[in-house]
This record gives structure tokens, sequence and C-alpha cells, in this order.
């Protein structure tokens, strides 16, 4: 009995994959028309920035599209020193960069101590060079800052969870001067709205956007979290 307990989760596991593994099921407009169609470009410019990593984009940029002040997420990569990366690339690890997603966000609704409280609500941060199935430095856990405030802001901010002992482990993420981020490829962009019969978005996508969504009932949009 005890091989069949050992054997079922992995092959679970096997026929899920990873967001690497994952194919594109439909082809969008490019990152930045679909940004237009929704908010014109001067509007968008008007917004605040923040980039964060932690494992499969899909999932975070979900979960931040879900909160109520962010006004647009895009996928795509940061961190590494490979210009104009692909997703094929990324995906070797030899890159140096993580799948990343840059929120657009309004500092008169949320502020940035708030995207801090969304991020690690949104996935396992004590995981090193993964999360959940996707493992390798491609899916390490990087906050971004700007300025040398928002780095306070990080440090302190994993500084008292650590205290906290919330975690069994010390947290992993790393804190990193932002200096550039690509745009992923068309079919990343809003992958869990447009594939929601994706294997990986319904046991992994989803069920880490309700996660985070349980723990962030006061800061999401209007209509979600209610069921």
């Amino acid at each position: 009995m005890k091989t069949i307990h050992i054997l079922l989760p992995f092959t679970i596991l096997l026929s899920l994959g990873s967001c690497g593994q994952q194919k594109g099921y439909t082809t969008s407009t490019s990152p930045a028309a679909r940004a237009a169609a929704k908010i014109p470009p001067a509007e968008l410019a008007k917004y605040h920035t923040a980039v964060f990593a932690a494992g499969c984009f899909w999932c975070e940029e979900a979960v931040f599209e879900s909160i109520n002040g962010v006004a647009e997420v895009i996928s795509g990569y940061a961190g590494g020193t490979t210009k104009n990366p692909t997703y094929e690339q990324s995906n070797t690890g030899l890159t140096g960069h993580a799948e990343a997603v840059e929120v657009y966000y309004d500092t008169t609704v949320i502020d940035y101590k708030t995207l801090l409280r969304v991020y690690f609500a949104s996935g396992d941060l004590t995981q090193v060079n993964g999360q959940g199935p996707d493992m390798g430095s491609q899916y390490r856990s990087i906050i971004f800052y700007k300025n040398p405030v928002e780095k306070a802001m990080v440090e302190d901010y994993i500084a008292t969870l650590n205290a906290s002992k919330k975690y069994k482990r010390p947290i992993s993420v790393e804190v990193t001067a932002f200096t550039k981020f690509w745009v992923a490829e068309d079919y990343h962009q809003d992958y869990v709205q447009h594939n929601p019969g994706s294997s990986y978005v319904q046991y992994e996508s989803i069920p880490r956007l309700k996660r985070a969504q349980a723990q962030l009932g006061d800061v999401l949009k209007p209509g979600l979290g209610q069921h």
C-alpha cells in the first residue's frame, strides 16, 4: 500500500507538469496593444509600477490582477543579463532571468506596502529557487526595488515576517535593484483568463489564486472573493 501512496502523487505531478512545460492555447494581441485597449497609453503612464517574481508568472499575474487599485499586470522576465530573452531561453535557467510581473497601480488606492502583503500571500516565499512544481533559478523569488525607500520597506517587511516565526523556514526572497523588465510573449499575457481548461491552471494557478484571495479579502476588487 505504501508504494501506491508514493507513486500516485508522483504520477499526478508528472501529468500536471510545470509552468515551463505548458504551451499556449491562444494567441492574443501584443501586451502593449492589449494594455492600450483597456487603458489608453497616456493614462497608463500615470500609474506607478512595481516588479515582482515568485514562480510562474501566470499565477502571479492572476493574483495581482484581482487586487483593487491595480490597473494592469504584464508578464515578463527580469533579474538577468540576457537581452530580449525568449520563453525557451528563460526556461534553461541560463539567462539569469526569473519569470516576473510588472504591476501598474494607483497610489491613491493602494500603496507599495500593501503590494508587498499581496506578494507574500501569493505563494511559499520560503521555497528556494522555485514555487510549487516549478523549480529552477528562473522561478526564484525576487522583489525588485526602484529606490532606497522601497528597499528599506522590503527589508523591514521581510525582517518582521522572519521575526514573527510565521514560517518554519527563513524567507528566501532576493531583494534586488530593478534594472530592466522584458515583456513576455503574447500568449503568456492573461494566461489564466484565456486558458481556464489548462491542467496547470486548474491544479496550480487557480488554487494559488484562491489561497491568496482568502487572505486578501479587504483589498480585492469589488465582486471578487465572495464565493
